[in-house]
């Protein structure tokens, strides 16, 4: 049984004067406890906005969700502030993307991660300090018991994220939201981190949503695959299977434009023609055809709708009118 099951979930921005924009349309997916769970696609697809949506964290004012966001049966989407409150830290925590903008600047690291402890877990201000302790050494903290008196700005990157972990992790949350958790980072940190919540799911069954643009960090973590365009769901797939065989044509643009080691020399990268913003709306036909290659009249004419593909081996979702041909395929696995 899904621990998450997300269904429809919209998320329409309104300014006073302007058009509303749907950052988030219709978007559907399950995560089961102990499964990786990935959210894939470029800056403005919608991927942090959804797992916003989920953690009610929207601000309540020009912004209208709707849908449905089930934690074991729970409604999220429809509890108080005080209820979403008592949730939030307890069963479903969240990896927030810049560190040093998530930490408060002006209290220390101690304090940070203590008063979670207390606030869902009843402890003393000792015993938080001990766990604390215990915590920020778990997620490879060098000298925990110093760096608990330390505020942000005298850890580094990769410690600072360690230390959003650590205060994510206190309550030994049921689902836990990393979005674009290893940004900004060097490679060895971000190999670091990687490993450091892969170790997190495998050893609590922890469920894990991966909110990444880093189809690497895709390869080496999640189980199954969700790429976003422009809002909505355009291809899922187990992890292996979409890299072994991508069928929209965005997914295989998106393989296509990382460069490889195994490349020819002065070989050319393939990338994605044109921007993000590039699109056309959903309701009119597909919002990927204006960037398309594979772009026919009937693209901009009909919207696709998500269809279980079989011309592949594994389970597949599918949003194309004109996927790319298993036969064509560039990117091998």
């Amino acid at each position: 049984m899904a621990l998450l099951e997300v269904r429809d979930l919209s998320v329409v921005f309104q300014r006073k004067g302007e058009q509303p924009f749907a950052a988030v349309d219709g978007v559907s997916f399950d995560v089961e406890p102990g499964q990786t769970v990935g959210l894939v696609g470029e800056s403005g697809c919608g991927k942090s906005v959804t797992s916003l949506a989920i953690m009610g964290l929207l601000p309540k004012r020009g912004a209208k969700v709707s849908g449905s966001a089930k934690f074991e049966d729970t409604e999220l989407l429809t509890l108080s502030d005080k209820q979403m409150r008592d949730r939030r830290g307890r069963d479903i925590a969240m990896v927030f993307q810049d560190p040093l903008s998530s930490l408060n600047p002006v209290i220390e690291i101690g304090l940070q991660v203590t008063e979670v402890l207390e606030r869902h877990r009843g402890m003393s201000r000792k015993q938080a300090r001990v766990e604390a302790t215990d915590l920020l050494e778990k997620v490879g903290i060098p000298d925990p018991r110093r760096r608990l008196d330390e505020y942000p700005h005298q850890l580094s990157g990769g410690m600072r994220q360690r230390a959003l972990i650590a205060i994510a992790l206190a309550c030994r949350p049921r689902l836990l939201i990393a979005d674009e958790p290893t940004t900004a980072l060097d490679v060895t940190i971000q190999a670091q981190i990687l490993a450091l919540l892969a170790e997190l799911v495998r050893d609590t069954e922890t469920a894990l949503i991966m909110i990444t643009h880093d189809l690497g960090v895709v390869a080496g973590l999640c189980d199954e695959v969700n790429v976003l365009y422009a809002g909505r769901v355009v291809e899922r797939a187990g992890r292996h299977d979409l890299f072994r065989v991508p069928r929209h044509p965005y997914t295989h643009g998106l393989l296509a434009s990382i460069p490889r080691l195994d490349a020819a020399k002065g070989e050319r990268l393939s990338p994605i023609r044109g921007s993000v913003a590039d699109n056309i709306p959903w309701t009119s036909g597909c919002a990927f055809a204006p960037r398309c290659p594979n772009a026919t009249n009937t693209c901009v004419e009909v919207t696709p709708v998500m269809e279980t593909d079989t011309t592949v081996t594994g389970e597949r979702l599918l949003r194309c009118h004109n996927p790319v041909a298993p036969a064509n395929q560039e990117v091998p696995a």
